[in-house]
């Protein structure tokens, strides 16, 4: 159904239906849940920034690695379910550079890895970047970005200086 069509049809309802439409949804949904609770209470945001923090350590798990599963997909749709909440830019980028940093640190600890893995870190860390440039918080983390180099650096398949290259591209030299 197309957007148009759906507003036609909300446009059909009383203020009383669409409450319990929402209401209905709220129960059902825990997205539409999770929505609404940090929509009507923003106050949160650092707990839900931690929340899909810990989401994507649980992949990455510096820790415990053989209890993580190193899955990029997962962690990225912890960063896209973190952003259909409509968080500030600040508590996105944050959550944005955790991946290239807990996978940094993974290989950083644990030595190398495939050069899929390399190459899905430096994407996030790249996209990263390009986020907090765009929203000018580039310089709110750059010790985090600086530290994804450090630990990259003894890393093989060019993955070090593709790193550093992003992170002088975005901070120069």
């Amino acid at each position: 159904m197309s957007k148009a069509k759906l507003k036609k049809e909300l446009n059909n309802l009383t203020k009383e239906q669409l409450m319990e439409q929402i209401l209905d949804l709220y129960d059902k949904n825990k997205a539409v849940k999770e929505f609404y609770d940090f929509y009507l209470n923003p106050v949160n945001e650092k707990e839900l920034v931690e929340k899909y923090k810990k989401l994507i350590r649980k992949e990455f798990n510096v820790e415990r690695p053989e209890r993580g599963s190193e899955k990029f997909s997962v962690a990225k749709k912890a960063i896209a379910d973190f952003k259909s909440l409509q968080p500030s830019p600040e508590a996105l980028a944050d959550v944005m550079l955790y991946l290239p940093e807990s996978a940094c640190e993974l290989t950083y600890c644990y030595g190398d890895y495939s050069e899929q893995f390399y190459d899905s870190t430096y994407n996030n860390y790249k996209a990263a970047l390009e986020f907090m440039a765009k929203n000018k918080l580039l310089d709110e983390f750059k010790l985090r970005a600086e530290q994804c180099v450090e630990w990259a650096s003894p890393c093989g398949y060019g993955f070090a200086d593709d790193i550093a290259s992003v992170f002088y591209d975005y901070y120069g030299e």
